[in-house]
C-alpha cells in the first residue's frame, strides 16, 4: 500500500514538473510572438497619420517587432490582443509654466495629425486615452463608434472642434467617457441632441466639462437614464434648463456632481439635487442660484449624510441664515467647504456650526467684517482658511485670529488674507501658527515692521506680504525660515540695507524684493547657500551689487533676474555669464556703461526677454538669437548697422531707440522670411536712405516708431499690408512725396504722425471715410496745400488733430463739433500696444507717445496721452471766421489757429471750453471785443491774441489779468495787464465826438431827407395801389370773370 502510495506521489509531482516546463517554454515562446501581426500593421499605419514631433513613438518600429512592448501600448497577457492604448499629451497650461519655452516644449509632447480608421482592426480593445494632444480643430471621427469593445475613452483636452457624432452611442460597454474641454478656448465642442447616450446602460464616469450644450435641451431627460453613472461633470456647458421643480431624480450611485459655470440666473436651487442623497462632492461654482429650493423634507441640505466636498461659490442663496443653519446639519461630515463671493455677511455666519470635521475654509470675496465665530466648528483642526477679499478694516490681527492663537496646537496650515483691508501691523503672535506653510497677507494697509518673531515659523513654505505699507528693514531673523520657497515683499517701504541672513535660506526659490526703499551694498554672503533660487525680483531699490570676489561663481542657476535700478557697473557683471538658465533677464538703468562682452549671447541659449535699457553700453549689436521674444534696448550707445534676423526667429517686441545706430534698414526688414513681430521701435538714431518697400513680411506688427531719423523718399505703398498696425510713428525724417492711398487699408490705424518731413499734396480725404479709429492724426510742420475737407469731421474719435506749418487755405470747417470725444459727448482711451507675458511677472508694456507744441514748448506725452486733447491749425493761410461750433469741443485743452488769416470776432461762447489750458489766435485780423465769458476760463495758463484788431477792455478774471504784456501786443485793448488805461480811451473818444460837432453834420442832413422821403412814399403808394385795386374788381365784376 504504501509502495504503490510513494510511486503515485513521485508521479505526480513528476507530471506536475513537466506540466510547469511546458507551461514555462510555452510562455518564452508565446512571449516573443504575443503581439498579432495584423494588430501590429493596425498600430504602425495609425502612427503614420501622427505628428511626433518628440518621438513618442519612437519604439513603434519594425515589422517583427513586440507591439505589445512599445510606449502607451498593453495587450492581454493570455490572447495577446492589444486592449489598451494610453497616449496622453501634457495638459499644458500657460500660467503654470514658469517660460514660454517650457510651455512650447510641453505643446510639443503633444501629438497632431490624423486618427486613422486601422485602429478597427483592435478588436479587443478596451482603454483608449489621446487626451490632452492637439488634433488642430478635426472632427472626432464618427468610426469611433465602431470601437464596441471600448470601456474606456478619453479624447478631452485634443484639440478638436465640431458636433460630437451620436455613433459614440453605440459604444454600449463604455463604463468612462471623458469629451471635456476644461480651459481650452480652441477647442469647441457640442451636442444638440444627448439622445445617443441613454444607450450606455453601464455608464459610471461621464465629463464633458466646456462642451457647449446650449441647444441639448433633453440633457436632463437623458443623465436620467443613466442608472449607474458615479461621476457626471458638465462644468461650463452652458446647460439651458437646470429643471429646478423636478423632485428627485434616478442617480441613486452618483457620488460626484459638478455643474460649475453655468450660469442659471434668477433661477432656484433646484429640488432635484437634494434628493441624491450618495453624494459625496457637490461643485455648483459660479451658477449663480438665487434662491434657495421650496422648503419641504425633500429639499435641504440635510439630506447629504454623505457629503464631504461643497463648492457653492457665486451663488447668492447662501447668504440666506437659514440655508447656512440647513447646512450646519451636515456639519459634521464636510471636510471642504467653499461659499467666496456669496455675499455672506459676519451676521449670517454665526448661523454656520457644527462643522467639525472641516479642514479647509474658503469665504473669499463676502461681506465678512469680523473675525469667524468659535461655534463654526473645531477651528483648533482647520488647516486651510481664506478669508481675503473681505473689509476688516476696523480689526487687528490679533483679534482676527483670536479663535486660532488661543488653540493649545493649532492645525492651520494655509492663511490667505489677501485684499481684505487689513490697516494693521503684523503681530508677534503670529509665530504660535507653529505649523503654518503658507502665509498670504498682499494688497493690504498693514504697516509697521516685519516682526522678528516670523523668523520661528520653521515649516513656513510662502509668505506673500506684497502691496502693503510694511516699513522698517527685513529682520535678520528670516534666515531661520528654513523652509521658505517663495518670499514675497514687494511694493511696500521697507528701508535699510538686506540681511545676510537671507543667504542661509536654501530652500528659497522665489525671492521679490521689488519696488521699495532699501538701499546699501549687496555682496555674494547674501546669495551664500541659495542653491535652489530660480528667480530673483529686486528691481525699484537703490541697491549696489558688489561681490567681494571679482571671479564670484554664484551658487544658484536663475532663470529670472530683474534688478533694475540697481548699481551694476561700470563694468560688465561678467558674474551674469555663469547663469546659463536664465530665460528672462532685466537689467534696466543698472550704470553699465562697458561694452557687452561677445559671448553674451551664447551664454544664455533659453534667453527670452532681454531689457537693458537706459545704460551706456556701448559698441556693435552684431546679432539677436531666435530664441527671444522680446530685447529692450533702448537709451543706449550702440553703434553700427543692424543685425539681420534669423528666419527661425520668434521675435516679438524690438526696441533699439535712442541709440547711435546707422546705415540702412534693408537688413533688418528685408532679410527675413517671416515674423511675429508686434511692436518695433528704431526712434532716435542715425538711419538713412529710403525705407524698405518689404513691409509685406511684417503684417503682424501692430506698433511701429521710426521718428527721428535721416529716412528720405517717399512711403512705400507695402506698408498699407499691415493690416494690424494701430500705431504708426515716422515724425521728424526728411520723407517726401504724398501720403500713398495704400495707408487708407490700415482700418485699426489709432495714431497716425508724419510732422515733420517734406510731404505734400493735399490732406487725403479718405483718412476721414477710412481711418475711423483714429485719435491722434499730426502731420503737422511739412507742405500739405489745398483746404481741409469736410470727410475729415467722420473722425469723430480724434483728440489729438495737428495742421500747423502747412499751406493749408479755405475755412476751418464747421463740422468740428462732430469730433464725440473732443466734444465730451464720448469717452475713450487710446489702447496701448501691449505684448503680454503671463510669467509671474506682470506684463511688458509698449506705450505710444507723440511730441506736440503745446504753450510755445514741445512735450512728449506718453503714458498720460489718452488725457491730452489738442488742436493745433496754426502757421497756414486759412480764412475766413472762427466757427461758433468750434466751442463745442468742450474736452479741449489747447486751441491753436495762429499765425492765419482769420478775421471777424472770437465767439462770445468761448467760455464753454472750461477746460482750456492754452488759447492762441495771434497774428491773425480778428476785430471786435474779447468776449466777457473768457472771465470765467480758470484753467488757462497760457494765452496770446496779439496782433489782431481786437479793441476794448480786456475782461476782469483772475486767469486774463495774469498774463503778459505781450499776450494782447498789437491791438487797441485797454486794462490790466496793459498800461493803457480804459478811461484815458474813452475820453479820447468823445473829444473826437466833440470837435465834429462844430462843422456841418452831412450824415444828419441825409439822414433826415432819407427818411422824409421813405415815409411820403409809404403812406402815398399803398394809397394809389388801393384805388387801382378796386377799379380792377370792378371791371372784372361787369365782364362776369
Amino acid at each position: 500500500m504504501s509502495a504503490v502510495f510513494k510511486f503515485s506521489y513521485i508521479s505526480s509531482l513528476y507530471l506536475t514538473f513537466c506540466l510547469l516546463l511546458v507551461l514555462a517554454l510555452s510562455a518564452k515562446n508565446y512571449d516573443a510572438t504575443l503581439c498579432h501581426d495584423d494588430e501590429r500593421q493596425a498600430l504602425l499605419q495609425f502612427k503614420s497619420g501622427l505628428v511626433d514631433e518628440t518621438d513618442r513613438l519612437a519604439s513603434w518600429v519594425g515589422e517583427t517587432s513586440d507591439c505589445c512592448k512599445w510606449a502607451g501600448i498593453t495587450c492581454d497577457n493570455i490572447t495577446g490582443h492589444v486592449h489598451k492604448i494610453h497616449l496622453p499629451g501634457i495638459c499644458a497650461y500657460l500660467p503654470n509654466y514658469n517660460t514660454i519655452k517650457e510651455y512650447n516644449e510641453a505643446l510639443r509632447q503633444r501629438l497632431r495629425g490624423d486618427i486613422s480608421q486601422s485602429i478597427l482592426y483592435l478588436k479587443q480593445l478596451e482603454h483608449l486615452d489621446l487626451s490632452c494632444n492637439d488634433f488642430r480643430g478635426i472632427q472626432i471621427p464618427r468610426f469611433m463608434g465602431s470601437l464596441g469593445n471600448l470601456r474606456y475613452l478619453n479624447l478631452s483636452l485634443s484639440g478638436f472642434r465640431g458636433t460630437i457624432p451620436p455613433q459614440l452611442g453605440n459604444l454600449t460597454e463604455l463604463e468612462v467617457l471623458c469629451l471635456g474641454n476644461f480651459y481650452d478656448a480652441y477647442e469647441s465642442t457640442s451636442i444638440t441632441n444627448m439622445q445617443w447616450l441613454s444607450s450606455m446602460r453601464s455608464l459610471r464616469h461621464l465629463d464633458m466639462s466646456g462642451v457647449t450644450l446650449t441647444e441639448a435641451s433633453d440633457w436632463f431627460q437623458v443623465i436620467n437614464t443613466l442608472p449607474s453613472l458615479a461621476q457626471l461633470h458638465l462644468s461650463r456647458s452652458g446647460l439651458p434648463d437646470i429643471h429646478p421643480n423636478v423632485a428627485s431624480l434616478n442617480l441613486t450611485f452618483l457620488s460626484s456632481l459638478d455643474l460649475s459655470g453655468n450660469y442659471f440666473y434668477n433661477s432656484f436651487m433646484p429640488r432635484w439635487i437634494f434628493s441624491i442623497t450618495s453624494l459625496v462632492s457637490l461643485d455648483l461654482s459660479g451658477c449663480h442660484f438665487s434662491g434657495p429650493p421650496i422648503p419641504s423634507s425633500t429639499s435641504s441640505f440635510h439630506n447629504f449624510t454623505s457629503l464631504k466636498f461643497l463648492h457653492i461659490s457665486e451663488n447668492e442663496f447662501m447668504s440666506s441664515s437659514l440655508v447656512l443653519k440647513e447646512l450646519s446639519s451636515i456639519g459634521g461630515n464636510l471636510i471642504s467647504l467653499d461659499m467666496r463671493s456669496c455675499g455672506v455677511k459676519s451676521a449670517t455666519l454665526d448661523s454656520l456650526h457644527n462643522l467639525t470635521s472641516l479642514l479647509s475654509l474658503v469665504l473669499y470675496g463676502n461681506e465678512l467684517t469680523s473675525t469667524i465665530p468659535k461655534s463654526l466648528g473645531n477651528l483648533c483642526n482647520l488647516r486651510h482658511i481664506n478669508m481675503g477679499g473681505n473689509s476688516f478694516q476696523n480689526i487687528s490681527l490679533t483679534s482676527l485670529l483670536r479663535s486660532f492663537l488661543d488653540c493649545k496646537s493649532p492645525s492651520l496650515e494655509s492663511l490667505y488674507l489677501d485684499s481684505s483691508q487689513l490697516s494693521c501691523s503684523l503681530p508677534n503672535q503670529l509665530e504660535q501658527l507653529v505649523n503654518l506653510v503658507h502665509l498670504e497677507l498682499g494688497e493690504n494697509g498693514i504697516s509697521g515692521p516685519i516682526p522678528e518673531s516670523i523668523g520661528n515659523l520653521s515649516f513656513l513654505r510662502s509668505l506673500y506680504l506684497s502691496w502693503n505699507l510694511i516699513s522698517g528693514p527685513i529682520p535678520y531673523s528670516v534666515g531661520g525660515l528654513s523652509s521658505l520657497e517663495s518670499f514675497d515683499v514687494s511694493y511696500n517701504h521697507l528701508t535699510g540695507t538686506l540681511p545676510e541672513s537671507l543667504g542661509q535660506l536654501s530652500k528659497l526659490k522665489y525671492l521679490d524684493l521689488s519696488h521699495n526703499l532699501l538701499t546699501g551694498v549687496v555682496t555674494d554672503v547674501h546669495f551664500s547657500k541659495l542653491i535652489g533660487l530660480k528667480t530673483l525680483d529686486g528691481s525699484g531699490n537703490n541697491l549696489t551689487l558688489r561681490p567681494h570676489h571679482a571671479n564670484w561663481v554664484p551658487s544658484f542657476q536663475l532663470e529670472n533676474l530683474y534688478i533694475s535700478s540697481w548699481d551694476l557697473g561700470p563694468q560688465f557683471p561678467l558674474w551674469l555669464l555663469t547663469q546659463r538658465y536664465l530665460s528672462r533677464l532685466d537689467l534696466r538703468n543698472t550704470k553699465i556703461s562697458s561694452t557687452m562682452p561677445e559671448s553674451f549671447w551664447r551664454s544664455f541659449p533659453n534667453l527670452e526677454l532681454l531689457d537693458m535699457s537706459q545704460n551706456q553700453i556701448q559698441g556693435r549689436l552684431f546679432e539677436i538669437p531666435a530664441t527671444l521674444y522680446e530685447v529692450e534696448l533702448s537709451s543706449n550707445l550702440f553703434s553700427g548697422k543692424l543685425p539681420k534676423l534669423f528666419n527661425s526667429s520668434m521675435l516679438n517686441v524690438l526696441d533699439l531707440s535712442n541709440n547711435s545706430f546707422t546705415g540702412s534698414l534693408f537688413h533688418l526688414l528685408c532679410s527675413w522670411g517671416g515674423n511675429v513681430i508686434e511692436a518695433l521701435n528704431l526712434a532716435n538714431n542715425h538711419f538713412s536712405g529710403a525705407i524698405p518697400d518689404c513691409w509685406v513680411k511684417w503684417q503682424s506688427l501692430r506698433f511701429l516708431n521710426l521718428e527721428n531719423n535721416n529716412l528720405s523718399g517717399v512711403i512705400p505703398t507695402t506698408m498699407g499690408y499691415l493690416s494690424s498696425l494701430v500705431s504708426l510713428n515716422m515724425c521728424k525724417n526728411k520723407l517726401s512725396g504724398r501720403l500713398p492711398a495704400s495707408l487708407m487699408w490700415l482700418k485699426e490705424l489709432q495714431i497716425l504722425e508724419f510732422a515733420s518731413n517734406e510731404l505734400v499734396g493735399s490732406i487725403p480725404t479718405w483718412i476721414g471715410t477710412e481711418l475711423l479709429d483714429l485719435r491722434i492724426l499730426n502731420l503737422r510742420s511739412n507742405s500739405f496745400d489745398g483746404t481741409i475737407s469736410h470727410e475729415l469731421c467722420y473722425l469723430t474719435a480724434i483728440q489729438i488733430l495737428d495742421f500747423a506749418h502747412n499751406n493749408l487755405s479755405g475755412n476751418i470747417p464747421r463740422c468740428f463739433n462732430n469730433f464725440t470725444v473732443l466734444s465730451k459727448k464720448e469717452t475713450t482711451e487710446i489702447d496701448p500696444v501691449s505684448v503680454f507675458f503671463h510669467f509671474g511677472h506682470g506684463i511688458t508694456e509698449i506705450t505710444n507717445s507723440a511730441s506736440l507744441v503745446m504753450k510755445g514748448q514741445e512735450y512728449t506725452y506718453s503714458t498720460n496721452l489718452d488725457l491730452v486733447m489738442f488742436l493745433d491749425l496754426s502757421g497756414n493761410k486759412l480764412s475766413g471766421s472762427i466757427p461758433v461750433e468750434l466751442m463745442a469741443l468742450q474736452a479741449l485743452q489747447s486751441l491753436n489757429i495762429s499765425n492765419n488769416q482769420l478775421t471777424g470776432v472770437i465767439p462770445k461762447n468761448i467760455g464753454d471750453m472750461k477746460l482750456l489750458e492754452s488759447f492762441d489766435v495771434s497774428s491773425n485780423h480778428l476785430s471786435g471785443e474779447l468776449p466777457m465769458s473768457l472771465s470765467g476760463s480758470t484753467f488757462l495758463s497760457s494765452f496770446n491774441v496779439s496782433f489782431n484788431n481786437l479793441t476794448g477792455r480786456i475782461p476782469t478774471s483772475t486767469q486774463l489779468q495774469s498774463f503778459n504784456e505781450s499776450s494782447f501786443f498789437g491791438n487797441k485793448l485797454c486794462g490790466v495787464p496793459l498800461t493803457q488805461i480804459c478811461g484815458e480811451i474813452e475820453h479820447h473818444k468823445d473829444q473826437q465826438e466833440g470837435d465834429t460837432s462844430h462843422g456841418v453834420d452831412f450824415g444828419l442832413i441825409i439822414s433826415i431827407l432819407l427818411g422824409f422821403f421813405v415815409g411820403f412814399w409809404s403812406i402815398v403808394i399803398p394809397l394809389n395801389v388801393g384805388t387801382i385795386w378796386i377799379s380792377l374788381s370792378k371791371l372784372r365784376y361787369m365782364l362776369g370773370c
